[in-house]
C-alpha cells in the first residue's frame, strides 16, 4: 500500500480510538456508566422488599433496626411511617414506595428517588455522538492535511505561469514523507530544468549576438572601404565572400546545435553503422588538413564496432571532436587517436598537445560558445564541444574531458551499441 494511504489510516483511527476513549473517560468521571438507573433503581427495589419482609417477618422493631442500620451503611432515605389513615395501604405501590399490612396494621416503606443525570437522557445516542465527533475531527484534519501541500503546489505553479522559475516548494514540505512529498521535489526539479534552460536560452541569445556582430561589422567596414575607393572591389569583394561563410557556418552550427537541444526527446533515425570505419574517414581527411600545420596523426583505431545510430549526428560529433583537437594542439606535434571497446559500449579518446584548458574548465568547454581562457584563436565559434556532446548524449552515450599528465587535453567519448534514454549512461565512468 502506498505510504500515504497508512497514513490516512492513522489518522482516522487514532482520531476514532481518541474520541472514544476521551468520551468514555467523561463518562466515567462522571459516573455515568451503562445501566447506572436501572442499578439505581435495582437497589431501592431490593432495599424496599428486604425491609417489608422484615416488618412481616419479625416485626416492627426489627425493621426499625434494620432501617437505621441501612441508612448508616448505604443512605438511600430509606423510612418507616406508620400512617393514622388505615386507607393508607390502598394506594398502589411504586418504585420508591411500599404498603404493608402487619396485624392488621398499615405501614408505609420509601426511600428517596436516584438523582437523575444528564446522561441518562444521552445514554441511547452517546454512539451517534462519538461517530460524529470522530468523523468530524478527522474530515478537518485530513482536509487540512491534504490542502496544505495542493495549496503550496498550486503557488508555484502560479509563479512558474509568470515566468518565476526560481520557485521552490520542498522546503515547505518538511516532515513528509510521502508521495505528495515527491510530487513537491519532482516540481522543484521541474522548475529547476526550466530555470536553467531560461539561463541556457538567454546566454545562447548574447552569444550569438555578439558572434553575429562581428562579421556584420567588417562587411559594413568593407561596404564603406568600396564606397570611398571603388578601385578596392576585388579584394573587398574576396573579404566580403570570407565573412560571409564564416556567417554561414556559424548559422549552420546554430542551427545544429537548436535541432539537437528541441529534439531530445524525439526519437532518433537510427540506421546500423560502423563507428570505426566512419572515425577512420575522419581521421584520414583530418590529416591531410593536419600536415599544413606538420601536425601527425597517430591512430590505433581496429577492428568492427557496429551501432544503431543516427549517422550525420554521430558523424559531426567525432569530426568535431578530431577537427578540435588538431586546432588547438601545438605545431610540429601529434594528435593521439585511441578506442577500445568496453561490453557493448564504444569508449574513444582524442589527446591533443595544445595548451589545455584549466581543471576549472572542464565542464565549460563543453557550454555553447566557450573556450579555454588560454586557447589560441584559431577560428571556429566554440560550438564543436557542446555539438559533439549534445549527439552522444542523444544516443545515452557521454562525453567528458581529462587532463593528460603530459600536457594538452584528451576528450572521451563513449557510445552505446543501441540507442539508451537520455541519463541512462550518466551514472558510468
Amino acid at each position: 500500500m502506498p505510504r500515504l494511504f497508512w497514513k490516512f489510516f492513522r489518522i482516522i483511527w487514532l482520531t476514532l480510538a481518541a474520541s472514544l476513549a476521551a468520551i468514555i473517560l467523561i463518562v466515567k468521571l462522571l459516573q455515568a456508566v451503562p445501566f447506572a438507573s436501572e442499578l439505581e433503581h435495582e437497589r431501592r427495589t431490593l432495599v424496599l422488599n428486604l425491609t417489608a419482609n422484615i416488618l412481616i417477618e419479625d416485626g416492627e422493631a426489627a425493621a426499625l433496626r434494620f432501617v437505621t442500620t441501612s441508612e448508616k451503611t448505604q443512605p438511600l432515605g430509606l423510612m418507616l411511617s406508620k400512617p393514622d389513615d388505615a386507607d393508607a395501604c390502598a394506594e398502589k405501590n411504586t418504585v420508591t414506595t411500599r404498603s404493608v399490612t402487619k396485624d392488621g396494621s398499615c405501614y408505609r416503606l420509601s426511600v428517596s428517588a436516584p438523582a437523575g443525570s444528564t446522561f441518562d437522557s444521552l445514554g441511547p445516542f452517546l454512539p451517534w455522538l462519538t461517530i460524529l465527533v470522530a468523523s468530524t475531527i478527522a474530515a478537518g484534519a485530513l482536509a487540512r492535511y491534504l490542502i496544505r501541500p495542493v495549496v503550496h503546489l498550486r503557488d508555484g505553479l502560479s509563479a512558474l505561469a509568470h515566468g518565476r522559475f526560481d520557485f521552490r516548494i520542498g522546503d515547505k514540505m518538511a516532515g513528509r514523507k510521502d508521495e505528495v512529498t515527491a510530487l513537491a521535489y519532482d516540481f522543484d526539479a521541474s522548475a529547476a530544468r526550466l530555470q536553467e534552460l531560461q539561463d541556457a536560452q538567454q546566454r545562447l541569445f548574447h552569444d550569438v549576438s555578439h558572434e553575429l556582430r562581428s562579421p556584420l561589422s567588417r562587411l559594413q567596414a568593407a561596404v564603406g572601404v568600396l564606397r570611398q575607393n571603388p578601385a578596392k572591389l576585388g579584394a573587398m569583394l574576396d573579404r566580403m565572400d570570407r565573412e560571409v561563410e564564416r556567417l554561414d557556418t556559424l548559422v549552420g552550427e546554430v542551427l545544429t546545435l537548436a535541432r539537437l537541444t528541441a529534439g531530445s526527446g524525439r526519437p532518433l533515425k537510427t540506421q546500423t553503422l560502423d563507428i570505426i570505419e566512419l572515425l577512420n574517414e575522419i581521421l584520414g581527411d583530418a590529416a591531410f588538413e593536419a600536415q599544413a600545420r606538420e601536425v601527425a596523426i597517430t591512430a590505433s583505431v581496429d577492428g568492427i564496432f557496429r551501432a544503431e545510430v543516427e549517422g550525420e549526428l554521430i558523424y559531426r560529433a567525432l569530426e568535431n571532436v578530431v577537427r578540435n583537437a588538431v586546432k588547438y594542439t601545438a605545431e610540429h606535434s601529434r594528435v593521439a587517436v585511441s578506442c577500445e571497446t568496453v561490453a557493448d559500449r564504444l569508449r574513444i579518446c582524442v589527446t591533443d598537445q595544445g595548451p589545455g584548458v584549466g581543471r576549472d574548465e572542464l565542464e565549460r568547454i563543453f557550454q555553447p560558445f566557450s573556450r579555454g581562457k588560454d586557447a589560441m584563436p584559431r577560428g571556429g565559434y566554440g560550438l564543436g564541444l557542446a555539438i559533439a556532446r549534445q549527439a552522444i548524449e542523444r544516443h545515452g552515450g557521454r562525453v567528458h574531458a581529462s587532463l593528460p599528465e603530459a600536457g594538452g587535453l584528451a576528450i572521451t567519448l563513449e557510445l552505446p551499441r543501441r540507442p539508451m534514454p537520455y541519463g541512462a549512461a550518466g551514472g558510468e565512468s
